[in-house]
């Protein structure tokens, strides 16, 4: 079975996780991304409630056809106080809270918001529904904190050590886990795949 774990396309908002709809340049992502998946074999579609994932999963689905199922454990941490900041706000705010996450020695929760295994624990409640359901190649629209903490709890590490998967995960960049039944276990296949974009400069993250 292929889990392909996807982040939503570029949001119309630079401030912290607010619910908002595509900029422009996500839309593109988002087809760009279709167009790419429908050489996949893709027979499932998920994506979290979150306005930037449903949108980008209908834009998706506009080349895979399928039933587009909505599961609200698989929306982005939260961030607590710092939702609906601005960067230049939380890195004088929160100054400390920043320097003392990026020692990478706990999973330290954001300031009123969750920690990587409260996001883990939820989100696996979707993940372990696809594992038993008899699809083979699986498409979850979800969020950057989500995907960091999936892959940490399924690899079997340590969660402080979560942000060590890339300084910045691109939007709609592609990872893909193959779920072996047999043995109950996880493989990363690919991780942050954003080849679809690559000809594009203006799509990417350092470009926002």
């Amino acid at each position: 079975m292929n889990i392909y774990l996807i982040r939503h396309g570029r949001q119309n908002s630079t401030l912290c996780n607010v619910n908002v709809e595509l900029a422009k340049e996500g839309i593109i992502q988002a087809e760009l991304l279709g167009k790419r998946l429908s050489c996949f074999g893709i027979d499932a579609l998920y994506s979290s409630h979150l306005i930037r994932a449903v949108q980008t999963a209908e834009i998706v689905n506009r080349y895979l056809g399928l039933k587009h199922q909505i599961r609200e454990n698989i929306q982005e941490i939260s961030f607590g106080e710092l939702e609906g900041k601005s960067d230049e706000y939380i890195n004088e705010h929160y100054k400390d809270f920043k320097l003392e996450q990026m020692e990478l020695k706990e999973d330290i929760p954001y300031p009123g918001g969750e920690n990587g295994r409260q996001v883990y624990n939820r989100a696996m409640v979707t993940i372990n529904e696809i594992t038993k359901s008899e699809k083979e190649n699986i498409v979850v629209i979800t969020h950057g904190g989500v995907i960091r903490a999936v892959l940490a709890g399924v690899l079997g590490l340590d969660m402080s050590q979560k942000l060590l998967f890339a300084s910045s995960l691109e939007n709609t960049g592609i990872t893909q886990l193959v779920y072996e039944g047999k043995r109950k276990r996880f493989y990363l296949q690919r991780f942050n795949d954003y080849g679809h974009l690559e000809g594009e400069p203006v799509l990417l993250r350092k470009s926002w």
